[in-house]
């Protein structure tokens, strides 16, 4: 994408006799053979993209179209509704072990607290913050383009983001309250009176997800394009980091699924405001039939699912891709089986729309259906463990920093780890039916789908915080933030599996009395303790966050001595455009360290065969 390779004219008329290797391909360790044409690649196919440069402070800052700024735009106002999300689950634990102490948490405000927190979280959050954050910030980074191929629709989709979160949030303050239908939202009772938030708050809600979709496909597509079409020169599919691999798995994932969710959103919308019954059955109110007949409850169930499970693997995919990079980053070595690590992706991202009804198995459906759908769920764990491996034997017989990016790292592949094993019980039917209902589910859908992802999310803030603001955070904080949220996040989630076998279930405002509630009682204030804990600590955070940005240690151009493009911009923090007057040529993929032979223990992406014919560099 830039004009550095002066040769133009000279490739043209070489033979194809006088070019004896090309890049890094013909590499073979032994340093003979070397011509002039080694560090040959191919020239650019395309002229530099133009960019856009702002006027003034609402140009540069609010509507901006640098990637970067959006990427953290879109973080900051994800985090926001993380903290939202928050503190709305510190509300249901203080109901759940303290009962009765906060008298302003009524039954239907609980509910309310439930379905927001989960939409939140999943949808607004997670979601939000690896696709649109780290999407933004990294995709042009890591695979050397100037910004994304679209950067004023990339604006576009931010801004869409942020009034879906102003219009969810809104719904706190309508009559009725927001939605207390479950985070599931599955009619009939949705949009029914007696349920919660039945008026404003589900259309609101409603209206909130299919805005999210559009501003997801306008940052979808930018991805995918940018990912395919601006990578520099060098960068084949092969040659990018397995965190890009992992956000554009989600990304393509995400355009298949989300228009699942958009339509329900909209038929479901429609129910409720001009009476048709996709979704609405035969329904008698004190022997009085109402207005709906022949919709299908059961329908909104496949559609939501065919969304919410590929929604899974949106979250887990990216985590997947940037846990690698840091692992093998702070482990010294190159990733174990990368082409396998790239295809268990793309296999994951594939196999997660054939497993969705494994959350229906309460639905009543056939069992043949139960069958296919436990079979497909075990065929899902198979390229998952093969990640875990590879993991593991990446780190075996590494140089491994034990800093704080590497104790997130860990801690995330034994929760995940956890939380699959409980997945294994879960996806199998005559397990699943008596747990399904009960606080066993909440225990692994948390392990998985919040605490493992969690803790990628802060190993990635500790990496890549030194590239966004040019500091380093402190090392001291961070292990402490770590060790109280680990220990923390197993002391909520460990218990509530015993719970969930003695047979508590979930989604209760307060418990009944009952035998199993003797330890039941004791086991919620103690889970509620834990979790008023682990909250409060990520203060520690931001305290260090504030303090690195007022006298923390300033960082080098690469602290990691790492070797991926986003570390040898022209400036640290990047400035707009990345990479200066000539984008970076890539001879290699980003996972050599420790190279016999080689000077120092990490050779860039940039380093060209002719620097490192003396070593045994691998053929990438």
């Amino acid at each position: 994408m830039s004009d550095e390779y002066e040769n133009k004219s000279g490739y043209q008329a070489q033979s194809s006799e006088t070019i004896h290797a090309q890049s890094s391909e013909a590499i073979t360790g032994s340093g003979s053979g070397i011509t002039p044409d080694m560090d040959y690649v191919r020239p650019a196919e395309l002229p530099e993209q133009d960019l856009y440069h702002p006027h003034s402070f609402i140009e540069k800052w609010v509507f901006c179209q640098d990637a970067k700024v959006i990427g953290v735009q879109y973080f900051l106002t994800a985090v926001f509704t993380g903290v939202v999300g928050l503190i709305l689950s510190w509300l249901m634990r203080l109901q759940l072990g303290f009962p009765g102490l906060a008298g302003f948490i009524t039954a239907e405000h609980y509910y309310q607290f439930v379905t927001m927190h989960g939409m939140i979280m999943v949808v607004y959050f997670l979601t939000a913050l690896f696709l649109g954050g780290f999407g933004n910030y990294l995709i042009p980074l890591m695979v050397g383009a100037r910004d994304m191929v679209f950067p004023y629709v990339n604006m576009l989709s931010f801004w869409m983001f942020f009034v879906a979160v102003v219009v969810l949030m809104a719904s706190f303050f309508v009559p009725g309250g927001p939605t207390g239908a479950g985070w599931t939202l599955y009619p009939p009772q949705t949009i029914l009176e007696g349920t919660p938030g039945h008026g404003w708050g589900i259309l609101l809600m409603l209206i909130s997800l299919s805005l999210f979709v559009i501003g997801f496909t306008m940052g979808g597509l930018n991805y995918m394009i940018t990912i395919l079409q601006a990578r520099t020169r060098g960068m084949t599919l092969m040659r990018m980091p397995l965190t890009v691999w992992g956000i554009f798995t989600a990304t393509v994932l995400a355009m298949l699924a989300f228009p699942a969710l958009l339509v329900s959103s909209i038929m479901m919308t429609l129910d409720k405001l001009l009476g048709t019954s996709f979704f609405m059955p035969t329904i008698l109110k004190a022997g009085e039939v109402l207005e709906y007949g022949g919709g299908s409850p059961i329908l909104f169930q496949h559609l939501f699912w065919f969304f919410g499970h590929p929604e899974v693997y949106i979250v887990a995919l990216p985590a997947f891709g940037i846990v690698s990079d840091l692992i093998s980053v702070h482990a010294r070595k190159n990733i174990f089986g990368y082409r396998m690590m790239v295809w268990a992706i793309v296999g994951i991202g594939a196999l997660s729309f054939f497993v969705w009804a494994h959350h229906m198995y309460v639905s009543g459906m056939n069992p043949w259906f139960g069958f296919f759908f436990a079979s497909t769920t075990l065929i899902i764990a198979v390229p998952t463990a093969m990640k875990v491996y590879n993991w593991i034997l990446t780190l075996w017989r590494g140089n491994i920093r034990i800093n704080t990016v590497m104790l997130w790292c860990l801690g995330f592949i034994v929760t995940f780890v956890n939380g699959g094993i409980t997945g294994i019980f879960l996806g199998n039917v005559s397990v699943d039916v008596p747990l399904s209902d009960t606080y066993f589910v909440v225990a692994h859908f948390h392990m998985v789908m919040g605490i493992a992802p969690l803790m990628v999310i802060m190993g990635a803030i500790y990496h890549w915080f030194p590239l966004v603001a040019g500091k380093m955070l402190d090392e001291k904080l961070g292990k402490w933030h770590f060790w109280i949220t680990f220990l923390g996040a197993y002391s909520i989630y460990f218990p509530m599996h015993y719970l969930g076998f003695i047979g508590v279930p979930r989604r209760y405002y307060e418990m009944y009395d009952s035998p199993y509630m003797t330890s039941g009682v004791g086991l919620n204030e103690f889970i509620s303790t834990a979790a008023f804990i682990v909250g409060a600590a990520q203060l520690f955070l931001v305290f260090n966050i504030i303090k690195t940005m007022k006298t923390g240690k300033k960082a080098e151009q690469n602290p990691w001595k790492a070797n991926s493009l986003e570390w040898y911009t022209s400036t640290v923090p990047p400035e707009h455009g990345n990479f200066g007057d000539r984008l970076p040529v890539v001879h290699r993929w980003p996972y050599d360290y420790n190279v016999p032979g080689a000077e120092q223990d990490y050779l860039p992406q940039t380093a060209a065969p002719s620097e490192v014919a003396h070593t045994e560099v691998e053929k990438t």
